[in-house]
């Protein structure tokens, strides 16, 4: 199935998909919306990039996705690539599944058997994988639209503008009272999917928020993670080997430090400056 097509040749050069048939979703009009439904912003299989981008409306209800779309590689692709589709695709070092999993989305699968609805967290299975069936599309994505005194944030270090990051992170976080009362912070780039640093948002929730909570959170982003064995993560992550990946260390600092830099930008944004 083939909405953007921008994951297409690269596939095919990587020899990770040889299809057989394509089919274009393109021409459905039906699929190409952006809309409010109630307290999700739902996002259509065929809607592209740029067209989140530049919504107002996204902007104004879920800025995290609007952030993270523009580090999406470079505009011709944004123009041509879709939200859904990257996000169906599941790179564990792209942008949209990593704020998809931060943003707590909903995944609306489609077959000829029904429809059935899967939380981002259980959506991604491993590089490139996902609970997805190979009959199903996936239709649309919701996302959940900010409440008050929630800031949101995307942070990401990579060798160029347009590559894929060394490592990125998506924070939503809601401050009350001067206190955290609710966080949520997934990182990319350093496992074979996009996971939730469940440490960081421990030492966050209920915390005051202050410099001192923000480094130690940043310190905490990857407890419990450990080297996976797989190839190049900035190369989509290819299963190659079962050795420890050279430079996990660097990835894993790097992951810290955009942590850090979310987190503190996802404060001030919610003290109201959003």
């Amino acid at each position: 199935m083939l909405a953007g097509g921008q994951s297409l040749l690269p596939m095919l050069n990587l020899r990770l998909a040889e299809p057989a048939h394509l089919v274009d979703l393109g021409p459905i009009p039906d699929l190409g919306f952006v809309r409010r439904e109630r307290d999700r912003l739902v996002v259509g299989a065929t809607a592209r990039q740029s067209a989140v981008e530049h919504s107002a409306d996204v902007r104004a209800l879920v800025p995290l996705l609007a952030e993270a779309v523009e580090h999406v590689a470079h505009p011709p692709i944004r123009h041509r690539g879709t939200v859904v589709g990257s996000i169906a695709h599941a790179s564990a070092v792209a942008e949209l599944p990593c704020a998809a999993l931060a943003l707590d989305a909903r995944l609306t699968l489609l077959s000829t058997d029904g429809v059935r609805t899967v939380d981002a967290e259980e959506f991604f299975t491993g590089p490139f994988s996902t609970v997805a069936r190979s009959d199903e599309i996936v239709a649309q994505v919701e996302f959940p639209v900010a409440g008050p005194g929630t800031g949101q944030a995307w942070s990401e270090f990579s060798l160029r503008r347009g590559n894929f990051p060394v490592a990125g992170a998506a924070v939503s976080l809601t401050v009350a009272d001067g206190r955290i009362v609710d966080v949520s912070i997934a990182v990319c780039g350093v496992a074979d999917r996009p996971v939730r640093a469940r440490a960081a948002e421990q030492v966050l929730r209920g915390a005051v928020a202050d410099e001192e909570t923000v480094e130690r959170a940043a310190a905490a982003t990857t407890s419990g993670l450990a080297p996976r064995a797989h190839g190049d993560l900035a190369a989509h992550i290819l299963p190659v080997s079962a050795a420890p990946v050279p430079g996990w260390a660097y990835r894993a600092s790097v992951a810290r430090a955009q942590v850090r830099r979310a987190v503190t930008t996802a404060l001030t944004r919610a003290g109201g400056t959003r």
